[in-house]
């Protein structure tokens, strides 16, 4: 999988911007402020239908514009794509696939597949367990649209029963009205964590490696699944579980007025060499088991689907030292991959984006040893 071409207007700070991306690496290059961020958000939108910076899409149209356009060509194994998105200046959005309209995010998500990486990333360290169920939820929703909807019927549920715990706790049939919601959170829920834990184990000893790697091999890295019920029985039990851990939980969420069990409360356990890293892993220990983590989704995404997903790095290459700068470059060898940074000095082959105040204009592919800086 990889994109032809990106043509923004009216997108953040892009009057109006066409691009021709190629195979492997693509450098955005320039200053803080330029637009190389707006323009790796515009294709990160087109494929999850969301923005890793803001959950306003009206701030993604340019301030005074009545809408932002965006149009992707993106090309897979067996034919070629066309994303066409309107924002409008309300943050009311169209989508077409191919001249197809698409109302439903379901739909778009799984035609282009992709995997972002900012500094802003550690956070899916030592945050909340939110970040990490994002992480969980975007890498899963991207491979399996069953899961996508699985999760969306999940929520809905979720939705209704602390609607109910909120405004009729102390009805007198509160708990027949319970025991219906707290059955379908269990048949969904279970779903959902079957799923999860499939996903963790399997990018365990994926994200394990490549961890090992970045850290000069000095490190272990572990990923488990950390759940409110009982998850280490067969998956035909795990229903009866988070049904009974949900039960078991009944008068402590009547008196919070939410539900506090189930896979919308899970989390997942990082460990280094044995210690909780939520808890005590340094600036550059997060940086790099968050760097491991997403590599290790974009190798999943390429196993279980057949081809690789593009790779987003927005500033990356500043947070590392030379060595690991060339160790990840090395890593990701191979994925489309778009890469933004202010200046570009090592020798791994590349071609090159002059991104300045909201143009971009593409250089010649760099030679070895060249130095690029805006």
């Amino acid at each position: 999988m990889k994109i032809l071409s990106l043509t923004l207007s009216n997108f953040r700070n892009y009057a109006h911007a066409s691009v021709n991306f190629t195979d492997g690496l693509n450098v955005l290059y320039g200053e803080n402020a330029s637009g190389k961020t707006n323009m790796l958000e515009s294709v990160y939108f087109a494929s999850v239908f969301s923005s890793p910076r803001t959950t306003k899409d009206k701030e993604m149209v340019m301030l005074g514009a009545e809408f932002a356009t965006l149009k992707l060509v993106i090309e897979k194994k067996y034919r070629k794509h066309t994303i066409n998105i309107l924002i409008d200046s309300a943050g009311k959005k169209k989508v077409a696939v191919d001249g197809v309209p698409v109302n439903r995010a379901a739909e778009l998500l799984g035609i282009l597949g992709v995997v972002f990486f900012s500094p802003d990333e550690m956070k899916l360290v030592k945050e909340s367990p939110a970040e990490r169920r994002r992480f969980l939820d975007i890498g899963l929703s991207q491979q399996q649209k069953a899961y996508f909807t699985d999760l969306s019927r999940y929520n809905h549920t979720l939705k209704q029963k602390n609607n109910l715990l909120k405004e009729y706790k102390h009805s007198t049939n509160v708990d027949d009205m319970l025991d219906v919601w707290d059955a379908g959170l269990a048949k969904e829920g279970a779903t959902i964590i079957a799923r999860r834990m499939e996903y963790i184990d399997t990018l365990n000893d994926a994200a394990r490696k490549f961890h090992f790697i970045l850290s000069g091999e000095k490190e272990t890295l572990t990923l488990s699944y950390e759940s409110g019920a009982k998850t280490d029985c067969p998956q035909e039990e795990l229903e009866q579980n988070l049904l009974t851990a949900l039960r078991a939980a009944r008068e402590k969420d009547k008196e919070l007025g939410f539900s506090t069990v189930g896979p919308h409360r899970d989390d997942i356990k990082i460990e280094i060499n044995g210690k909780d890293s939520r808890r005590f892993a340094s600036q550059g220990q997060q940086r790099t088991i968050a760097l491991a983590m997403k590599i290790g989704q974009v190798v999943i995404y390429r196993d279980e689907i057949g081809e690789s997903p593009v790779l987003l790095l927005d500033d990356v290459l500043s947070e590392l030292d030379e060595n690991r700068q060339h160790v990840l470059l090395d890593l990701v060898n191979g994925f489309q991959t778009l890469l933004t940074c202010t200046e570009y000095k090592l020798d791994n082959p590349a071609t090159l984006f002059c991104v300045s105040n909201g143009n971009i204009n593409k250089n010649k592919q760099l030679s070895k040893g060249a130095v690029v800086q805006p």
